[in-house]
């Protein structure tokens, strides 16, 4: 069976209030030929179809546009839940004319799917052969063997309609939801089967995972993340939405990956490659899975003018980064006036935020960076960036390794002078994150 796991389109949303429908159409467009060119049986939609629980008409028609150009008539599965940023009610509001096209929209965690009382009429399509609670089974023209799918939508306390604890310690509230979830989990994976491709598909944040600003956060009281642990249910595979930056969850027990928003939706993901996931499952069998890269969206990128606004002139005339959004960091003596602001929008269509840095900015922020330690600076980025996990030692030890191969945590630690930028620490993470694809 051939499978392609995608996330977090967010149709609908902006960016600085510039719409960004363009590129979500081009996305739909090339994920369809992706579809098409892979052959693919299965497309799972890992949840945040849309930006917002009350989406425009644009994004909305968007949406159903592409959930016919990928089920191709009820000839391949399509499987979509609904994320946080999602009205469950909603996202599945065509389900009853969803169904008889091989697509199954799934909202509320606790919402009981029937099979297809169709079954016998649907002849060279895609066929819900069983279902209930967070799971279904589905046959699909052209595979010898079924799917059976165990889905977690976003599993909030309201969506589950539940008090998981009486304690209001963020230790303990985040201890019974991992646990609920792993419940959860458990339950659905009762449904698979030896001679069915076993996949798992939800919305929602394992611990350690590595954030961007884009993802607006998960709340659920003070307890968020879910251990890796819950991960453990008898799948081949689990798809995951809401991280947008695309990774694999370290120390799940089978291939567990998050596949990253389709679009750059903040100037945190500067450098992010984006991408829907690959899989090649068969009934009892690891899966191979792999990344296929997007080019729909136009780049996010910073620019730093250090030499002030004449540097930015000189780069408009030659062109740089003509297609991309450009979010300018610009130094200057004086007051940026109203005409220079208007002058570089003319110019650059896509010039989205303009700040001005005076020097004795500057100053004040390289002052208070050098008075932590570096692997104190380390330690907050990587706390930050996971969700409040601490780094292990040896991490922070190569991370120093890395900035100066003679110098080892104590020296660093007895020298608070050491000046290094953050962003610079920032650029090193993402590098690392993409080359090896894992959560550190």
């Amino acid at each position: 069976m051939r499978i392609i796991h995608t996330s977090d389109w967010h149709l609908g949303r902006m960016l600085e209030g510039r719409s960004r429908i363009e590129e979500q159409v081009k996305f739909i467009d090339e994920l369809c030929t992706i579809v098409e060119d892979e052959a693919v049986d299965l497309v799972l939609i890992a949840g945040d179809v849309f930006d917002t629980v009350n989406p425009p008409a644009i994004a909305e028609e968007l949406f159903y546009d592409a959930l016919n150009r990928l089920s191709a008539g009820g000839k391949r599965a399509v499987v979509a839940i609904a994320g946080n940023h999602d009205n469950p009610e909603r996202l599945c509001a065509a389900s009853p004319l969803a169904v008889g096209n091989g697509i199954t929209l799934y909202g509320l965690p606790k919402d009981v799917l029937t099979p297809s009382l169709l079954a016998q009429l649907n002849q060279g399509k895609v066929v819900r052969v069983a279902a209930g609670q967070g799971w279904v089974e589905l046959h699909i023209p052209g595979c010898p063997d079924p799917a059976i799918i165990a889905m977690l939508p976003y599993p909030s306390e309201s969506r589950l309609n539940e008090v998981l604890s009486e304690s209001l310690d963020e230790e303990i509230l985040r201890q019974e939801y991992s646990k609920r979830v792993q419940q959860l989990f458990a339950t659905f994976g009762q449904n698979f089967r030896a001679d069915a491709v076993k996949l798992g598909i939800s919305h929602l944040f394992v611990r350690g995972g590595m954030q961007s600003e884009s993802e607006r956060p998960i709340e659920l009281g003070s307890a968020p993340t879910v251990e890796v642990e819950a991960m453990s249910f008898g799948a081949q595979y689990v798809a995951l939405g809401h991280l947008h930056r695309a990774q694999a969850v370290k120390g799940a027990p089978v291939p567990t990956r998050y596949s990253g928003s389709p679009l750059a939706y903040s100037f945190s993901e500067t450098g992010y490659a984006k991408s829907v996931i690959f899989i090649e499952a068969f009934p009892g069998q690891p899966v191979t899975t792999r990344e296929i890269f997007l080019s729909a969206g136009y780049p996010l990128v910073k620019w730093q003018a250090k030499e002030g606004l004449a540097q930015v002139q000189r780069w408009i005339d030659e062109g740089k980064d003509l297609n991309a959004w450009i979010d300018l960091e610009v130094s200057v003596t004086g007051a940026l006036n109203s005409q220079d602001i208007h002058t570089l929008r003319r110019q650059r269509e896509r010039l989205i935020n303009i700040r001005p840095v005076f020097p004795e900015t500057e100053q004040i922020v390289a002052e208070a960076r050098s008075k932590l330690p570096i692997d104190e600076l380390f330690r907050k980025f990587y706390q930050d960036r996971t969700g409040g996990a601490e780094p292990e030692q040896e991490l922070v030890s190569l991370f120093l390794s890395l900035i100066d191969p003679d110098k080892n945590s104590e020296g660093y630690e007895e020298n608070g002078s050491i000046k290094v930028e953050l962003h610079n620490t920032e650029s090193l993470s993402h590098t690392n994150g993409r080359a090896e694809g894992e959560i550190a």
